[in-house]
């Protein structure tokens, strides 16, 4: 049976070519720990990975590679960010469309006093940006938003908020899940404060390595949440507080980001521009037929100007978790059925609690995949399988 993969919001798949050859040569031919040792191989991990940081500065527009944090994934960044600055009294505005990755550590730090507020989107996920300012108080001190949802693709108005942000003198952090390495971000232009990115979606790169970008300003108000060794100041039994030191306690993933610096590479080479002109086609061609099906509800803005490679359906006649399995058994489609960790999103949608079946394309497919994919979904709908 033939396999397409159509599952690119969990992870890119598959990987940009050069990743893991970059990856075995470090494992292989190279091995030393980044500031670790006085040694060549230490030495040549430490250069890549500066590289690395210099790679996601010009991807992200971005002033000082030295400001640039590797973490484990974005959930772990979101985590840092969250947890190091909010104290209690403090007020957070987000909206509802994000990601676990967001609600459940703000729901753990209203515990402990910290406030937030849920801006209602509209049935296709997107935030007007006006309803913001009448939710700004006194005490709100940050706002932290998905760019583009998990689930519907939907794309926010990140400039205009960004404006709101400096205007109102709030912090702004960016959660790019969904949209680094696929649509424009600069850093300034958008006037955040941080900006929390992961490797394994769309920048091509492995699993197991994410980081954040952050100002100076926003850098100095977070209290670091792993202390250790940085190989920096080992005299002091205290953590730096210069960057990315504070935030970088313990070994890095040195595979990963070789995997990352290459996969950086090949989309500064092809430009984001094409990339997302070609999950726009790969898109608009699975709307145009996937809009005629009767028998489904495609959720979504349902429009490629509007919103990322990501198409939500509920099948109305059949369980979707079962049309999932019949992609996957009988068609050999690879998709993700359910709430796709985000709660917030489906009862904004609709969906909750049963879900959807996502469809989510990436650079790597083709248009005979997507036409493939849509028969599929047809014969499914009118109960043909």
């Amino acid at each position: 049976m033939r396999r397409i993969y159509l599952d690119n919001a969990a992870t890119t798949f598959p990987k940009a070519p050069t990743v893991a050859k970059s990856m075995v040569e470090y494992i292989e031919h190279i091995g030393g720990n980044v500031g670790r040792g006085t040694h060549f191989s230490s030495y040549t991990a430490g250069s890549v990975v500066y590289e690395t940081r210099e790679l996601l500065s010009k991807l992200f527009v971005f002033d000082d590679p030295m400001k640039v944090v590797f973490t484990m994934n974005i959930t772990q960044s979101i985590n840092m960010i969250l947890k190091g600055f909010l104290k209690s009294g403090d007020h957070v505005i987000i909206t509802s469309m994000e990601h676990n990755a967001v609600l459940r550590p703000l729901s753990s730090l209203s515990k402990e006093g910290v406030q937030f507020d849920v801006l209602q989107c509209d049935e296709t996920g997107f935030l007007n940006p006006e309803i913001i300012l009448k939710f700004i108080r006194p005490n709100t001190k940050l706002i932290i938003m998905s760019h583009a949802s998990n689930v519907t693709g939907t794309i926010q108005n990140i400039k205009r908020i960004g404006q709101i942000c400096k205007e109102k003198n709030v912090y702004f952090c960016l959660d790019s899940a969904q949209t680094a390495g696929v649509l424009d971000i600069d850093f300034y232009d958008l006037n955040l404060s941080a900006l929390a990115f992961t490797g394994h979606k769309g920048l091509l790169g492995p699993q197991g390595i994410g980081g954040f970008l952050i100002s100076t300003e926003f850098a100095n108000e977070i209290k670091p949440l792993i202390e250790g060794g940085t190989g920096s100041l080992s005299e002091s039994e205290f953590q730096p507080s210069f960057l990315p030191d504070k935030f970088e306690s313990g070994t890095l993933n040195i595979p990963g980001i070789f995997g990352l610096n290459a996969a950086i590479k090949y989309i500064l080479n092809i430009g984001t521009e094409e990339i997302r002109n070609k999950e726009k086609e790969l898109t608009n061609r699975f709307l145009n037929k996937v809009l005629n099906i009767d028998n489904i509800n495609v959720l979504g803005p349902k429009n490629v100007e509007f919103q990322t490679a990501v198409v939500s359906i509920d099948f109305k006649n059949i369980d979707n978790s079962e049309a999932a399995f019949l992609l996957d058994n009988q068609f050999g489609i690879m998709t993700r059925v359910g709430l796709h960790c985000a709660p917030l999103a489906h009862k904004t949608l609709g969906t909750f609690p049963k879900g959807t079946v996502r469809f989510s394309f990436g650079h790597f497919n083709t248009i005979e995949e997507v036409d493939y994919a849509a028969d599929c979904i047809y014969k499914i709908a009118n109960s043909q399988v």
